[in-house]
């Protein structure tokens, strides 16, 4: 298995090769799309080369692009069931609250550079029917197509979820983060904080070899063990719009 990051700085996305097929985690922001297209130019891979989109929530730096893949390949979307409501309305939802100060004060400096709405382009209908919500019918068939194991890691949002291949690397989109103005790998949104650490322990059970966050670099998963009896005692700073 290969793992590429043709992310950036402020968020990963990762493309995974494995013996049978191509999987993207998440898309980056909607304006991030032509970047990414050079940097797959640039290892001499095409967009149709992609078969799976496995999205880790419906926000909008990694969902930004997704009908643009859609557009220019066969791709289908892997997600949670209650994803395709906040890609119908293509805004994050403000449910919850900040992780922190740090992330209060980043939150608000993102209204500068234009990114306070959380708004990014709705899932044309065109594209609906290839996005495929994960159910007890179907689970065991994704499963083995992507040769990993799909956990459920909600609390950042309803719809959060993680991809745990069989090499045990974890994608967790920001079921975790790693970097500022993240403390103690804590995403700096939270949804429910009860969920959200329920989830930390879903991931922990799950002993991955190694964590690929959203935002950040990969790192081990005794950093969660580490930080959980920290981090649960977080308070929630809302955002007001």
């Amino acid at each position: 298995m290969e793992v590429i990051n043709l992310g950036n700085q402020i968020v990963n996305t990762y493309l995974i090769k494995t013996d049978s097929c191509c999987i993207l985690i998440d898309t980056g922001y909607a304006e991030q799309f032509s970047g990414f297209c050079k940097k797959l130019a640039a290892r001499n891979i095409g967009l149709n080369e992609i078969d799976y989109i496995f999205l880790t929530h419906a926000h909008d730096d990694h969902a930004g692009f997704l009908n643009e893949i859609l557009r220019d390949s066969n791709a289908k979307v892997i997600m949670h069931n209650k994803a395709i409501e906040g890609l119908r309305k293509g805004q994050n939802s403000f449910d919850g609250g900040c992780s922190g100060r740090p992330a209060l004060l980043f939150c608000k400096l993102m209204g500068f550079f234009g990114k306070g709405e959380h708004r990014f382009p709705p899932v044309d209908k065109c594209y609906e029917d290839r996005c495929i919500t994960v159910n007890e019918h179907n689970r065991n068939n994704i499963e083995s197509i992507l040769q990993g194991k799909i956990i459920e890691t909600p609390g950042h949002t309803p719809c959060s979820i993680s991809l745990l291949m069989n090499d045990g690397s974890l994608f967790c989109g920001d079921a975790a983060m790693n970097g500022f103005p993240s403390i103690h790998r804590t995403t700096i949104w939270i949804g429910d904080l009860q969920e959200y650490f329920s989830s930390w322990e879903a991931i922990i059970a799950a002993n991955p070899t190694r964590i690929f966050p959203g935002h950040g670099k990969p790192f081990p998963v005794t950093d969660l063990s580490q930080f959980l009896p920290k981090a649960t005692n977080k308070k929630l700073y809302p955002l007001r719009l």
